[in-house]
């Protein structure tokens, strides 16, 4: 409990977050006990209507399929009653008007035993009988297959529309024989209706079941087969009709679990080759129904729930009559949201209500609390800007409150004094300040960092001829420019000198790499003296050359000064050599150049030349120095030209034959010379190597 309270808390939340705990909890149980009920009525009401469906839907199949059984019973007794006439044409219009009498039915025929074949189908104008459409108009076919006087077996299709006009007739020859259909050997052998297994129509192309029923002479011989075809779209297009819910879906199933029907009317079968192949409810119904079929308690038919994607569903696995002949049955299964939906809409009503009425609420208390809470919030900022020194300073704060008032005038102050404080001592330092309890006084550690000097060449000949408002903008530019990149580089300003400025990496924050970071430095600020240059000669003024000098080593840094007036910065030897770096440039005509222990710090990633062990003042070693022509990894803009590399390997190879003291360092240097005519250092080298 301390821990919670001792949080940093903001002020307006605080407030908001305390009405909302002691009002929304009373909506909250409001809504919920509501729901519950609500919920509870849903399911009551959806079992009830999926066990409705059950049941009826067992009725429903049962008096859908008895009547097509009765008729293709019907019809094998009238050829039992009359043993010629299925032998003649006029049976056709008799199996035409049992067609007619459902649209469930697409074709009824009969195969006798001397293998002559009639039929009444319904006929589609895409698909083609015989090799050909049918003719246009054409809704139905009698269809006559028998034996000539020569013995040839004659298919013989006669067209009509819907008024039974003819429309067409079609004739070719044939092999089928209806005495080897499974429908016709399967009757004759079980000797009473028999439906048989989903299969494929040849004639029509189309995959369903037949119900068939056989009949027989006085001696008990079979004369022939009457049949009906239905097909399993058929089915699915009853199922569909029948739909629970607009989420329901309902399957009419064999034994195994292959799907008859969907009510979704997907494709339930495949076609491999004239055989029909049956898909199992898990692969046509997805993941759901796969979750359904597989949550149903065995050998029950009791409705079961089970959750799927964490939404509840309703379900039921029935077997249908078995007069239909066959094991078939009916799966249902409803998600529950279709029962709760309309009961979750009033939910919704009243939970709108309820948030609409909280809402306003919270506005009201809000802006009451915003009066209070809002100034003091931008007052928070505002110290946060001023101790991070993040962009420009917001503008002061007013309030009716008179506390607030005061504390925005205090605030001003101290911006404006940090600011000002900010521009004659390092950024870093100020920030360090405020950001800590940490006093301002005397004193210093020592601390491994790079110095860089830079200076501008023969600035004391230019001030003597350019005005001094245009020298003074032209410097203006130029110190800026190096404040801009150094900062960006993570440098410190320790103070202007002049025409020239130092700086130095590594404090008062500790900093890897700060010998590559002041290195990147120099090359941009060089690249952006280049670019004020381009802009000077265009405006007519003379260009300004910079010259930089870089040394790491372990020098002093702190405050140095009295109580009453004192700078940040760092002295030492190695500022010394920083300074006689800057300077050295001028020896030998170059612009970087930088002390061996830079080169060590910074690594391979530097492009540079070797110049010289030189002496400085102070120190009685020489030192190896370098000019920095380019670095990899900071950028394009700062990527040494192929020139550039060139001219180091030269350098390199001539500098290390002249610190052997072979005597072909004389050629090496003439050779830089010669590939590079303006290179000032090698004109100065084979000055000193070359026989006076």
């Amino acid at each position: 409990m301390t821990s919670f309270l001792k949080r940093d808390w903001r002020l307006k939340p605080s407030i908001l977050a305390l009405f909302v705990i002691l009002t929304v909890p009373v909506s909250v149980t409001i809504v919920a006990v509501t729901f519950l009920s609500n919920e509870t009525i849903a399911r009551a009401d959806a079992e009830q209507l999926v066990e409705r469906f059950r049941i009826n839907g067992v009725k429903d199949a049962e008096s859908d399929f008895d009547p097509i059984k009765a008729m293709a019973r019907s019809a094998a007794m009238v050829g039992s009653e009359q043993p010629d006439f299925y032998f003649s044409d006029r049976s056709l219009g008799y199996l035409n008007s049992i067609l007619q009498s459902s649209n469930k039915i697409i074709s009824v025929y009969v195969g006798l035993k001397d293998g002559s074949f009639r039929q009444a189908r319904r006929v589609d104008p895409q698909v083609k009988i015989q090799g050909k459409l049918p003719p246009s108009g054409a809704r139905f076919a009698y269809r006559s297959i028998l034996r000539t006087a020569d013995g040839t077996l004659m298919d013989r299709y006669e067209f009509r529309n819907a008024d039974g006009a003819v429309l067409g007739i079609s004739e070719q020859e044939t092999n089928y024989d209806p005495r080897q259909r499974g429908w016709y050997r399967y009757t004759v052998q079980a000797g009473s209706t028999f439906t048989t297994d989903p299969d494929m129509f040849a004639a029509l192309g189309l995959v369903g079941f037949t119900i068939a029923a056989p009949f027989f002479t006085d001696d008990n011989k079979a004369l022939g087969v009457t049949a009906i075809d239905i097909t399993l779209d058929g089915l699915s297009e009853y199922l569909a009709e029948r739909k629970i819910s607009p989420g329901s879906q309902s399957y009419i199933l064999d034994s195994r679990g292959l799907v008859i029907a969907d009510s979704s009317r997907a494709k339930t079968y495949a076609n491999d080759n004239g055989q029909v192949e049956l898909r199992h409810v898990t692969d046509v119904g997805g993941e759901l129904v796969a979750a359904a079929f597989a949550a149903r308690p065995p050998g029950s038919e009791k409705l079961f729930t089970f959750f799927h994607d964490d939404e509840e569903y309703v379900a039921s696995l029935s077997p249908l009559p078995p007069s239909l002949g066959r094991r078939w049955q009916l799966f249902v299964l409803t998600p529950l949201s279709d029962f709760t939906r309309p009961f979750e809409k009033n939910n919704h009503r009243m939970l709108a209500f309820g948030l609409i009425a909280t809402a306003l609420q919270v506005v009201i208390v809000y802006l009451l609390a915003g009066i209070v809470s809002a100034p003091l919030e931008k007052l928070a900022r505002k110290v946060n800007r001023i101790q991070d020194f993040e962009g420009e300073s917001l503008p002061s704060q007013k309030s009716p409150i008179r506390e607030i008032s005061v504390l925005s005038r205090a605030i001003d102050t101290l911006d404006a004094a940090s600011r000002a404080f900010a521009s004659f001592v390092p950024v870093g330092l100020v920030r360090q300040l405020l950001q800590s309890d940490q006093k301002l006084e005397l004193g210093g550690h020592s601390r491994f960092l790079t110095i860089f000097f830079s200076d501008l060449e023969a600035f004391s000949t230019l001030s003597e001829e350019v005005p001094s408002q245009e020298l003074l903008l032209r410097i203006s530019a130029y110190f800026g420019l190096v404040t801009r990149i150094v900062n960006a580089e993570h440098g410190t300003i320790d103070k202007f000198l002049g025409d020239g400025v130092m700086a130095f990496w590594g404090a008062p924050g500790l900093l890897e790499n700060h010998a590559w970071f002041a290195c990147v430095a120099a090359l941009r600020v060089q690249r952006g003296m280049e670019e004020l240059n381009a802009q000077w000669k265009e405006q007519g003024l003379r260009p300004l050359n910079l010259r930089v000098g870089i040394h790491s080593d372990a020098v002093l840094v702190g405050n140095v000064g009295s109580r009453e007036r004192m700078s940040y910065t760092v002295i030492g030897d190695g500022v010394n050599v920083a300074s006689r770096l800057e300077g050295i440039n001028k020896e030998y005509g170059t612009r970087l150049c930088i002390s061996h222990s830079v080169f060590k710090e910074a690594g391979e990633r530097l492009c540079v030349r070797p110049i010289e062990e030189v002496a400085v003042k102070g120190r009685r070693a020489k030192i190896p120095i370098y000019e920095l022509l380019g670095v990899h990894g900071a950028g394009a803009e700062l990527e040494p030209e192929p020139e550039a590399v060139r001219l180091a390997e030269l350098t390199t190879a001539a500098y290390a034959a002249w610190s052997a003291q072979r005597p072909d360092a004389l050629d090496l240097y003439k050779k830089v010379l010669c590939e590079f005519p303006a290179d000032p250092l090698a004109r100065v080298i084979l000055t000193r190597l070359e026989p006076t």
